[in-house]
């Protein structure tokens, strides 16, 4: 009988130790996935940018003000892109970053649990809106309302587009941060009432600094999904590729440019084609380098807090 019982341990043993080896190769082959999608999206970008650099100076690409690849004479400076995507970064950030933040104040240290209840299934249902809602919305109704305060804000331009993708990423934002905030203990509140902070200096003093890693992670991805938005800036911000710093003129960001050529008439291996993929690349470079950013701020803080 104690022969059988160790038997069927043996075997249950063995049982749960396959299933390990399986459940851990399985994850292995995602992890692997991962990397090769990564991998090839690089390799696919990188190809045909260093075909396209062959025949344009990088001198140029970079400095150049004038952005016209499919016309003659042809031009291959980015920088009018370039400034025109950082505009609509910087814009929506201005509307996103304080307004999500302050809302996720409100919803984790102020609000009563009924008007949470109501406030974040709102939000949510402004994540869930496509994007090319948005663009619509800014170009028939935020548009008209800055015509009429600024008379010069032309048809598309890149303030309304601004906010519209500022009203976008904001339930991103606000989110991230309060599901941040809301995970801080209520133990870390009540020493600092006990001490005599209002609810302000615990949400600024307290709150905020526990969560920074969590609320610079919720910046950056709302700054990169502002960068790599596509439909509002093509519908609201016009396709005018113009070296501008005039928020009230149209103008063409670099995903923006990506739509438009991808629409038309271009031929596979064309100097014209090759313009998508270092534009890509290009637009690849700055979002990286956003998060690395991002990385150091976050673990330089975490030092700061361990002391």
């Amino acid at each position: 009988m104690k022969e059988t019982k160790t038997g069927i341990k043996l075997k249950k043993k063995k049982r749960v130790d396959i299933l390990e080896i399986v459940v851990e190769k399985v994850l292995v082959l995602f992890a692997t996935i991962s990397i090769l999608t990564t991998i090839a999206i690089i390799f696919t970008l990188f190809g045909e940018t260093i075909t396209f650099f062959k025949e344009v100076s990088i001198v140029e690409f970079f400095t150049g003000t004038k952005w016209t690849p499919t016309l003659t004479p042809r031009n291959f400076g980015v920088l009018p892109l370039l400034i025109g995507t950082l505009m609509i970064a910087i814009g929506s950030s201005i509307v996103a970053l304080p307004m999500g933040l302050g809302s996720a104040i409100y919803l984790s240290e102020y609000a009563p649990k009924k008007a949470r209840k109501i406030i974040k299934p709102i939000l949510e249902i402004l994540a869930g809106i496509p994007s090319i809602v948005y663009g619509f919305f800014a170009l028939n109704f935020i548009t008209p309302i800055l015509q009429k305060l600024l008379p010069q804000t032309q048809i598309f331009n890149a303030l309304s587009a601004s906010i519209a993708v500022g009203i976008m990423t904001l339930p991103m934002v606000a989110s991230l941060c309060e599901d941040a905030m809301m995970a801080v203990p209520d133990s870390v509140r009540k020493g600092a009432y006990a001490l005599g902070a209002t609810k302000f200096e615990v949400a600024t003093k307290v709150v905020i600094p526990a969560t920074f890693s969590s609320i610079a992670s919720a910046f950056v991805l709302a700054i990169s999904r502002a960068i790599g938005e596509t439909m509002i800036v093509a519908i609201a911000a016009g396709q005018s590729p113009v070296l501008t710093l005039n928020p009230l003129e149209s103008i063409q960001t670099l995903t923006g440019f990506m739509v438009n050529i991808s629409l038309g008439d271009i031929q596979h291996g064309t100097i014209e084609y090759n313009t998508v993929f270092a534009v890509g690349s290009l637009l690849f470079g700055v979002t990286f380098l956003m998060n690395i950013i991002a990385r150091a701020v976050v673990n330089r803080n975490r030092r700061y807090l361990n002391g």
